[in-house]
């Protein structure tokens, strides 16, 4: 038999705690926003793509388009591609890719978290992170996407370094350092706070 006191129940609530719980849909034009960011940057992606692909065959107005991009700059003008922009526009679409995965974890997380449940319990399709997700899970791999994500740049920096003066360069290695440090305290401090709830289960 059930114990009637920790049993949910489907009373309504009172107006104002209704309201107030009610005010977590207010979230919900955000998301949908950043659905459209996501498809925002997959044109950017496919775009980017077409003209590597472009390039590879020869056309010079996509071969410049790309330089133009990836801020490239040599002495001599590049007239077709060479392994370093060939590098550099590989890299500028897996920076797409990552910050696109940072999308749809905040999109899909940050719903099933602060908003309402998905109901994807037995879907072939959830994802693996999702069946565990709370705040401090999704605080913890957001830290880490974005270290990911300033990984990608600073490399993109290093191999265009003739480009960039070394007070530029050093700035982004230290702010590459302070990304690698915060998510370093929040992992630690999520640690401590969940380890004593974890002792007692």
């Amino acid at each position: 038999m059930s114990d009637p006191v920790h049993s949910p129940t489907n009373r309504p609530l009172r107006p104002l705690p209704g309201l107030i719980f009610a005010s977590r849909w207010l979230q919900l034009p955000l998301y949908l926003g950043l659905i459209v960011a996501q498809g925002v940057y997959v044109m950017h992606f496919l775009v980017e793509l077409w003209h590597l692909v472009e390039a590879a065959f020869g056309h010079q107005a996509a071969l410049q388009a790309l330089v133009t991009s990836i801020g490239y700059k040599s002495d001599a003008p590049v007239t077709s591609l060479n392994e370093t922009v060939i590098m550099l526009v590989v890299l500028a679409l897996i920076d797409v890719v990552m910050i696109s995965n940072l999308l749809i974890m905040v999109i899909v997380g940050g719903y099933e978290t602060f908003v309402s449940r998905l109901d994807l319990e037995g879907h072939r399709d959830q994802p693996e992170w999702l069946s565990h997700v709370n705040a401090s899970v999704l605080k913890v791999k957001l830290a880490m996407s974005i270290i990911g994500i300033s990984s990608i740049h600073l490399l993109k920096t290093f191999i265009n370094a003739g480009n960039y003066s070394d007070k530029v360069l050093i700035a982004q290695t230290v702010i590459h350092i302070t990304f690698l440090l915060s998510a370093m305290a929040i992992a630690y401090t999520d640690r401590l706070m969940s380890g004593p709830s974890a002792a007692r289960h």
